[in-house]
Formats: structure tokens, sequence, C-alpha cells
């Protein structure tokens, strides 16, 4: 595997998270929402996150979603941030939102890196992720990097 597409591997790898010891009650919010979460409810939320992604008006004509495969995501994901909130992890988010305003952001944003990372480790997704390297030109990275 050459340099460059080791770097890319290694930054999607730092970018998809992971778990932490948690210490704040947001850390902690986070840590119950990942933990209460399974690995078919993380590839439902990377798929709403991807329709979501796909609204935006420049990237809308690559997008082959129906109007009802949008609003199945959009009913399950509001089902389950309902039950992972007020059944999984009240305690936790009760606490959270005490210390930080931007609790529920932050923690949700851990469970979208998470969500992401249960569909990088599929093969053709990394392959897709990393084809980049081979148009890049990575001699002139390097002369940077090694400096």
């Amino acid at each position: 595997m050459n340099s460059l597409v080791k770097v890319a591997v290694l930054s999607m790898g730092l970018l998809s998270g992971g778990s932490a010891i948690a210490s704040t009650p947001t850390e902690q919010l986070g840590t119950c929402l990942i933990d209460t979460l399974n690995g078919k409810e993380r590839k439902s939320l990377a798929k709403w996150i991807y329709f979501s992604i796909g609204s935006h008006p420049e990237i809308n004509q690559f997008m082959n979603a129906t109007a009802s495969n949008i609003q199945e995501s959009d009913e399950f994901v509001g089902k389950l941030i309902t039950k992972i909130l007020t059944v999984d992890c009240p305690k936790e988010l009760s606490a959270a939102n005490k210390s930080d305003p931007l609790a529920i952001q932050k923690a949700f944003e851990l469970v979208g890196q998470v969500a992401m990372q249960e569909l990088m480790t599929n093969e053709n997704t990394m392959k897709a992720l990393t084809n980049y390297a081979k148009y890049a030109d990575q001699e002139k990275i390097s002369a940077i990097l090694g400096k």
C-alpha cells in the first residue's frame, strides 16, 4: 500500500472517532447513545445522513431516493431518537443538558461519527474513499511533508 493511501486510511480512522472514557456529562450522554445503538440502527442513521446531505441542491441530482424512502428514514430516525433519549439514556440526557446547552448537538456529532464508522468498515466503501489517491500528486505532497 503506498504511503498516501496509508495516510488516507489512517485519516479516515481518526475522523470516524472512537470510544473514549466518558468524563463529562456530555461525553456520558454520547457514550450512552452509542452503546445503545446496534449495527442496523447505525446503518439506518448513516442512510438518513446520506439522504439529508443528498437533499442539497448541488448534490440532489445524484441521489435516487424516493420521497417515500426519505419519509420512512425520517420516521425511523425520529422514533429511534425518541427511544434512546427518553427510554435508554434519560438520566444522561438530563445531566448533560444541565451542564452544557450544546450537549445534545455534541453527543449526536459523536453518534454520527460512529454511524459513519459502521459504513467505513465495508471494503467497497473504503476503496471509494481512497480512490482519489491515484490522482493525487504524491511527490508534491511528500515534498511538503518531508520539510
